[in-house]
């Protein structure tokens, strides 16, 4: 299993915002510079962090880019999800019209299950601030 560049390059940017909290906005020429990261790109991941309400934007000469709130308050978990979706190990959990035929004997579920309960567990345990 591997983050996409979504999440990877999502995270970088927050640290970013993180690390200058309290400061003011931040461009997001400045953001992509520090992390060598691409400016188009980051313009889509920001919009999905926008649209979260994990971040918001300033406009004008001194604009830019600001945490909606502390770096202690959002997790790690929002951020990931703002940026990837929902990420399930198992098909078990997708909304699906019919029950999946293989329920009853599946060998995967549970595993997959725990796995799925301890990833979300140790998302929601970190914070930006801990970055």
């Amino acid at each position: 299993m591997k983050l996409s560049t979504k999440g990877r390059y999502g995270l970088m940017a927050m640290y970013q915002l993180a690390a200058h909290y309290g400061e003011g906005p931040i461009s997001l020429n400045s953001i992509a510079e520090m992390e060598g990261l691409s400016e188009a790109y980051l313009e889509q991941l920001f919009s999905l962090l926008k649209k979260n309400n994990l971040i918001k934007s300033v406009r004008g000469a001194q604009g830019g880019y600001l945490l909606t709130k502390s770096p202690n308050d959002i997790k790690i978990r929002e951020i990931i999800q703002a940026l990837e979706g929902e990420m399930m190990l198992s098909c078990c959990h997708e909304p699906r019209e019919t029950p999946c035929q293989k329920e009853s004997y599946c060998a995967t579920k549970e595993i997959l299950e725990k796995i799925q309960i301890q990833m979300e567990g140790i998302l929601d345990s970190m914070t930006l601030a801990d970055m």
